[in-house]
C-alpha cells in the first residue's frame, strides 16, 4: 500500500497536526487581534462618529425660539421637528443595523455619512418650515445609524469581561454632545445666524468622514472574524489594503518551498472572508424586541431616554420663562447636565467591570484582560444580575432628582439649585442608560448593531412622545407635576428589573432549550440541513477558489476520526446566541474545514 493510500485511510503523516489539534489551536485564538491601544483608538474613533446624532439633536435646541419667530409658527410646531427627528432616529437604525451586521461596518458608515452631509446642505439653504421638517427627518436618518455602528464595533473587538470600560470610550462622544452642542448652537445662532448651525455640521462631518473612509479598518466579525481575515477588496481601507498586499508579498516569498506553497494556497482559500450583502430588514430588530428579557430592558431604557429628552427639550422654554435667560444663557445651562453625563460614561464602566469580575471569580471562571480576554457563555452566567446590581441604586436616585428639579424650576428657586440638580441628573440618567445598553449587547453579541437598533427604536419613539407632550402637559398641570409623573412612571418599572435580576438567566436557558428541541425535531432519523438540502450525515463544504463542492460523510460514514474530532463549517441557521435566539451570523465568516484531498496528498 502506498503512502498516499495510507493517508487516505485515516493515517496522518509524521509531524502533521490532527484535526483535533487544529481545532484546539483555533480555540486558543484571541477574541480580537487588536492590542489594548489599538482597541482604544478604534473605539474612540467610532465614538466620535456616533457624536453626530446627539450633536445634531442638541445643537438645535438653543435655536428653537429663533426658528419659531423666523418661520412664524408656534413653539409646538417647532417641537414637532424634534419629535420627527426622534422618530426617524429610532426607525433608520433598524435598517442600518442589519446591513452593518452582514455587509460590515464600513459600508454602513458610507451610507450614513453621505445621507447626513446631503441633508445638512439642504437644511442650510432652505427657507420654509415644511422643508425644515422633512430635511430634519433625513438628517436624523443619516446620523442615527452611526450610534448603532459604534456600539457594534465595541462588541466586535471587546468581550463582556471588559466591555463596561470600553463602552465608556464608545459612548463618550454621544454623552459629550449634550454639553457641547447647545453652547455651539447658541453661539452660532446669536452671532452668525441659525443657518450656520447646519453649515458647521456639513464642515465637521465632511472633515471626519474622509479620514474615516481612508484609514478605519473593518471590524464586523461576520466579515473579518477576530480581525485576522481580510475583508473583500472593495471594503478595505487604504491602510488595510497596504497591509494586505504586504502580507501577500511576504507569503509569496515564503512559498518558494513547494510544500509550503501548497499549504499557504489551501489556507488562503479557507480563510478568505465573504461579506453577504443582505437586503436591510427590520425583522431582526422586531425579533429582538419580541423577546421577553430584551423587551423589559428596552422599556426601561426608553423611559430613561424619555426623561432625558423631556428635560432637554424643556430647558429653553422653562429657563426663558422662569429666569428670563437669553439664547446664550440657555445654552450654558446644558453644560452641567452634559458634564454629569460625561463623568458617568467615564467612571461607571469600571464599576461594571469590577462587578463582572467579582461574579466570575465566585463562579470559578477565569477573568483575563487585554489580548488574552475570553468571552464567557452568557447562558451559564447571570449577566442580568451583574449589570443591574450596578444600575438599580442610581435609578431610584435619578427619579428623586428628576421630581426635585421640576419643582425647583416651577417655584423659581435660585438658579444654582436647578443647575446642581441637572449635573446629578445627567450622571444618574446616563449611568442607568449605559448599564442597560451594555446588557442588551451582552445578550445579543452576535448581532450587536441590530440590538442597538432595537434599543434606538424603542427609546427614540418614547422619547419623541415625551418631547411632544412635555410642553402641553406642563401648561396643563405645571412643570413640577410633569417631572413628578415622569419619575413615578420610571419607578413603576423597577419591579420588572428585580424580576429580571432573579429570573432572567432561567428564562434565557428555557428559551434556548425550546429552540434546540425545536431544531432537533421529533424525528430520530436523519435531519436535513435546510440551507443546503443535504442529509445531516453529510457536510457540505464550499470554498472560494474551488470549482466544485465537496461532500464529506460524517461520523458513521467516514473512516478515521470521529465527528467530534472534525473541524466542520458551522451552520449559521442552527447557532443559538446568548439570549436563546437563532444567531443570524457566525463569529467568523468562514471557519477552517476538514482537510481536503489536496491537503492530505504529499
Amino acid at each position: 500500500m502506498t503512502s498516499g493510500e495510507e493517508r487516505t485511510n485515516g493515517e496522518q503523516p509524521q509531524g502533521a497536526e490532527t484535526p483535533a489539534q487544529q481545532r484546539g489551536a483555533q480555540d486558543e485564538e484571541p477574541y480580537s487581534i487588536y492590542t489594548v491601544r489599538q482597541k482604544k483608538v478604534v473605539i474612540v474613533t467610532a465614538s466620535v462618529s456616533a457624536l453626530f446624532s446627539p450633536l445634531s439633536a442638541n445643537i438645535y435646541f438653543p435655536a428653537l425660539n429663533t426658528l419659531a419667530d423666523e418661520f412664524h409658527v408656534s413653539t409646538s410646531l417647532i417641537n414637532l421637528t424634534v419629535t420627527t427627528y426622534l422618530i426617524f432616529q429610532g426607525i433608520a437604525p433598524t435598517f442600518v443595523g442589519s446591513f452593518s451586521d452582514s455587509a460590515g461596518r464600513r459600508p454602513a458608515y458610507m451610507v450614513c455619512f453621505i445621507i447626513y452631509i446631503c441633508a445638512n446642505i439642504g437644511l442650510a439653504v432652505q427657507n420654509h418650515y415644511a422643508a425644515l421638517l422633512v430635511l430634519r427627518m433625513l438628517q436624523s436618518s443619516g446620523s442615527s445609524g452611526t450610534v448603532a455602528i459604534s456600539n457594534a464595533i465595541a462588541a466586535d473587538i471587546v468581550t463582556s469581561t471588559e466591555r463596561g470600560s470600553y463602552v465608556g470610550y464608545a459612548t463618550a462622544g454621544t454623552i459629550a454632545a449634550p454639553a457641547l452642542a447647545p453652547v455651539i448652537g447658541g453661539l452660532l445662532d446669536q452671532y452668525a445666524g441659525w443657518k450656520w448651525i447646519f453649515w458647521f455640521l456639513v464642515i465637521f462631518a465632511s472633515s471626519f468622514f474622509v479620514p474615516l473612509l481612508l484609514f478605519f479598518p473593518e471590524t464586523c466579525r461576520a466579515v473579518v472574524g477576530n480581525g485576522s481575515l481580510p475583508p473583500p477588496a472593495w471594503n478595505m481601507s487604504l491602510l488595510s489594503l497596504f497591509q494586505h498586499h504586504r502580507a501577500r508579498r511576504r507569503r509569496a516569498k515564503e512559498a518558494e518551498d513547494a510544500e509550503l506553497g501548497r499549504t499557504m494556497t489551501n489556507s488562503s482559500r479557507r480563510s478568505r472572508a465573504k461579506a453577504r450583502m443582505n437586503c436591510p430588514s427590520p425583522l431582526g430588530v422586531l425579533r429582538i424586541i419580541a423577546d421577553r428579557v430584551n423587551f423589559i430592558i428596552l422599556l426601561c431604557i426608553a423611559l430613561l431616554f424619555a426623561a432625558f429628552y423631556a428635560v432637554s427639550a424643556s430647558i429653553p422654554a422653562r429657563f426663558a420663562e422662569s429666569y428670563g435667560y437669553s439664547t446664550i444663557d440657555i445654552s450654558l445651562v446644558f453644560i452641567p447636565f452634559g458634564v454629569g453625563a460625561l463623568v458617568s460614561a467615564l467612571t461607571v464602566g469600571r464599576l461594571m467591570d469590577w462587578n463582572y469580575r467579582r461574579h466570575a471569580q465566585r463562579l470559578g471562571l477565569s477573568v483575563e484582560k487585554g489580548a488574552r480576554s475570553k468571552q464567557h457563555d452568557m447562558l451559564q452566567f447571570p449577566i442580568e444580575q451583574v449589570r443591574l446590581e450596578v444600575v438599580a441604586p442610581f435609578l431610584f436616585l435619578g427619579a428623586a432628582l428628576l421630581a426635585a428639579y421640576g419643582w425647583c424650576v416651577q417655584k423659581r428657586v435660585n438658579v444654582s439649585g436647578p443647575i446642581v440638580l441637572l449635573f446629578f441628573q445627567g450622571y444618574t440618567l446616563v449611568t442607568g442608560f449605559q448599564s442597560l445598553s451594555v446588557l442588551i449587547v451582552d445578550l445579543n453579541r452576535t448581532s450587536p448593531a441590530t440590538a442597538t437598533a432595537a434599543n434606538n427604536l424603542v427609546r427614540c419613539l418614547l422619547g419623541a412622545g415625551a418631547s411632544a407632550v412635555v410642553n402641553p402637559l406642563t401648561e396643563a398641570v405645571g412643570y413640577g407635576w410633569t417631572c413628578t409623573i415622569a419619575a413615578l412612571l420610571w419607578l413603576g418599572l423597577t419591579p420588572l428589573l428585580l424580576l429580571l435580576m432573579k429570573y432572567g438567566q432561567d428564562w434565557r436557558r428555557k428559551k434556548a432549550g425550546r429552540v434546540k428541541a425545536k431544531d432537533n425535531g421529533p424525528d430520530n432519523g436523519k435531519e436535513v440541513d435546510q440551507n443546503n438540502s443535504k442529509p445531516a450525515g453529510e457536510i457540505l463544504i464550499t470554498r472560494e477558489g474551488d470549482d466544485i463542492e465537496k461532500t464529506v460523510p460524517s461520523e458513521g460514514t467516514q473512516t478515521g476520526a470521529p465527528r467530534d474530532e472534525m473541524n466542520t463549517i458551522q451552520d449559521t441557521e442552527n447557532k443559538i446566541d446568548d439570549n436563546g435566539n437563532h444567531s443570524p451570523h457566525t463569529e467568523h465568516a468562514v471557519k477552517p474545514s476538514i482537510p481536503t484531498k489536496e491537503d492530505q496528498i504529499s
